[in-house]
């Protein structure tokens, strides 16, 4: 095959999910699925689950030879299954905002103002899930969305979360201001410490880009800057990693608060 049919191929399964767990996630969560392929004659371990799964739920199984397995995969991790779904749908700010409302909680957010790593995103998603976050809000622009390779990393964790893409993070922050939301943003350019800030009540965690951090509009316009203590010589982490330590510590808070 030349490299420009490979290329214009692959385009066919841009929206896809790759991988055992991430598949199985997909079809517990309801989500539409146009087609899985499997890799011919493999019916062993967790594959005879999305058999039947796929089967129940009346999804159509394609097997197909490994190598079309590889050529169609954008995460070299496929693990012989690759499910194609219709585009991701993105939702609003107000679903976030309403998940938070039928939980009888408050508002526990997540935005990443640039996050360019497929991977980073991924691990991101999967924390946030974990953590009980209500949503998540990325940028259309200049960061990277919902792929194959994300939902593969986030391990089925993105079938759970609520994931807003906007114009404008700036916008996005004001409206949720508008909304009693406190908006924390994170840079080592202050002096309070993660654990010192109060991240309880309606909140919103803002994680800069891998290269940059926060924009300069977006550090100004949140409500308060927390940092995590750096004693190494490495003054900085990599984004999903940040990213866990202050949503745990604002869970940490949340639950203490909760129990008194």
């Amino acid at each position: 095959m030349s490299k420009v049919n490979k290329k214009e191929e692959q385009k066919q399964y841009n929206d896809q999910v790759e991988g055992r767990n991430a598949v199985i996630e997909l079809l517990e969560s309801g989500r539409d699925i146009n087609k899985i392929f499997i890799t011919n004659g493999d019916k062993n371990g967790s594959i005879n689950k999305i058999l039947a799964m796929a089967k129940e739920k009346k999804v159509i199984i394609a097997e197909v030879n490994r190598k079309k397995l590889e050529e169609m995969s954008t995460s070299d991790n496929h693990q012989g299954v690759i499910a194609i779904v219709p585009p991701y749908e993105y939702c609003d700010i107000d679903d976030i905002l309403n998940c938070a409302k039928n939980r009888n909680e408050d508002p526990f957010i997540l935005i990443l103002d640039g996050i360019e790593d497929p991977h980073n995103l991924g691990a991101i998603i999967r924390t946030a899930e974990t953590a009980g976050v209500h949503g998540i809000i990325i940028p259309k622009r200049r960061a990277v969305g919902v792929n194959s390779t994300v939902s593969k990393v986030a391990a089925g964790a993105v079938e759970h979360m609520n994931i807003a893409r906007v114009n404008n993070i700036n916008e996005a922050i004001r409206y949720l201001k508008e909304k009693d939301v406190w908006i924390c943003g994170t840079d080592m350019d202050t002096n309070t410490y993660h654990y010192n800030q109060d991240l309880t009540g309606p909140l919103a965690i803002v994680i800069g880009s891998e290269g940059f951090g926060m924009g300069k509009l977006v550090k100004e316009n949140c409500d308060f800057i927390v940092k995590i203590p750096m004693k190494g010589k490495i003054t900085s982490l990599n984004a999903s990693v940040s990213t866990g330590i202050v949503i745990y510590e604002a869970l940490r808070q949340r639950e203490y608060c909760n129990k008194k």
